[in-house]
């Protein structure tokens, strides 16, 4: 939550009153967790004005942020019927590093989460890692009169198996041309914007 306060207002101070109302708590329990988070080198208290991120707690905001909204584009992929922001904040915390790499490989710097909010960018030693990385996007994104290969599909098993049925499978080399997504052995295939959006070609970035 501080880190969201930090994007309408970067290095601004939040006043405890102000968190506690975004968070749904009193104001006794925010200043609480404020003491305690400053206590580990989190954030700077200023009694009697607020708090705000140290270079720390910055970052460690950000990377949490990114792979809840990281989730959320996830979820957002898949034929999913939960509550995806609910869901998302379960899951930011059971994403490590090698699943924020993973995931990262399918946006690109333009990718908004579900809500049309920014993803933050990777910390620096998240972006250490995806430097030279093979890249994904999805059939959608894809633009026209580029290529890349079939590497992954967010589909269920009886729909990707068709996908099989017709050649596309992981793997084999895939062209847009319009509407219409070509194979090298010149099978063609038009797909829902569900579909295309759940369909990854890699590239290398």
């Amino acid at each position: 939550m501080m880190y969201e306060f930090h994007e309408a207002e970067p290095a601004g101070i939040v006043r405890t009153g102000d968190l506690a109302d975004k968070l749904g708590v009193s104001p006794a329990s925010a200043t609480e967790m404020v003491q305690r988070l400053a206590a580990r080198g989190f954030l700077e208290y200023i009694p009697y004005k607020g708090a705000k991120l140290t270079k720390q707690g910055l970052a460690h905001g950000q990377k949490m942020k990114r792979r809840h909204r990281l989730a959320e584009v996830l979820l957002d992929m898949l034929p999913y019927d939960g509550n995806p922001h609910e869901t998302a904040c379960r899951l930011e915390h059971a994403i490590d590093d090698d699943m924020e790499v993973a995931l990262s490989l399918l946006i690109t710097p333009e990718t908004t989460d579900p809500s049309g909010r920014e993803i933050p960018p990777p910390t620096a030693d998240i972006s250490n890692r995806l430097n030279g990385a093979m890249h994904a996007c999805s059939l959608s994104d894809l633009p026209d009169g580029e290529s890349g290969t079939l590497s992954m599909v967010l589909l269920s098993a009886s729909e990707a198996a068709a996908m099989n049925d017709q050649g596309f499978s992981i793997g084999t080399k895939v062209a847009r041309k319009g509407s219409d997504y070509v194979l090298e052995s010149g099978q063609v295939g038009q797909f829902s914007d569900r579909t295309k959006k759940s369909i990854f070609v890699e590239f290398r970035s």
